[in-house]
């Protein structure tokens, strides 16, 4: 804003990221281009309100962000829950295989959707902290976006700013359809005709 000569308190800012944030995630979504089989899933650490929440990630092999959950838990039952939309996403196909860190409570989430939801058995489940680095990199954009605010003061706060993080991030990876990565125009355009406005 300061580098178009417009003066706006922080406040007003907040208040836009709180209101437009879920707005903006949700008219992406029919947008979003198809992902591969091949998911690396992780967990990044958030404080919010002095007290560490986990926002569980998941991407596939070429980079692309398939979803995202925050949960102020770190057990079987997120794990779980995370899995479920990732899968639900109209975005993500199946997974062939899922690489993940050696966090216990992914294996013992999968088996049990496997068991009633319909994973596929055929399904692999890698443990390997080497192929996850590309998630590893891909928390730093993040991490480079919390760390300046020093936290959140509530869950539902941290939620709606991590939504426009998150759904900013795919759109500058050129995850929606028609709209390539680097095109900056064609990225601003693309927003401004969700909300119907003319740039």
């Amino acid at each position: 804003m300061r580098e178009r000569g417009l003066q706006v308190d922080h406040s007003t800012v907040y208040r836009w990221v709180q209101c437009d944030a879920p707005e903006l995630e949700k008219r992406c979504r029919p947008h979003l281009a198809g992902t591969n089989d091949s998911w690396r899933v992780d967990e990044t650490y958030v404080k919010v309100k002095g007290v560490w929440m986990y926002l569980y990630r998941a991407l596939d092999s070429q980079g692309n962000t398939l979803e995202f959950h925050l949960s102020a838990t770190r057990d079987t039952q997120a794990a779980k829950s995370f899995f479920l939309k990732t899968l639900g996403a109209s975005h993500a196909v199946t997974p062939r295989v899922i690489t993940m860190d050696k966090n216990a409570a992914y294996p013992k989430a999968l088996q049990e959707i496997q068991t009633t939801r319909g994973l596929p058995e055929t399904c692999e489940l890698r443990q390997c902290k080497y192929l996850n680095n590309l998630i590893e990199q891909d928390h730093r954009f993040i991490k480079r976006l919390v760390k300046p605010g020093l936290g959140f003061f509530s869950f539902q706060t941290a939620w709606r700013t991590l939504q426009g993080y998150e759904v900013m991030n795919m759109i500058r990876k050129g995850q929606m359809q028609g709209v390539r990565k680097g095109d900056g125009l064609g990225q601003a355009t693309f927003i401004a005709e969700l909300f119907g406005v003319t740039i």
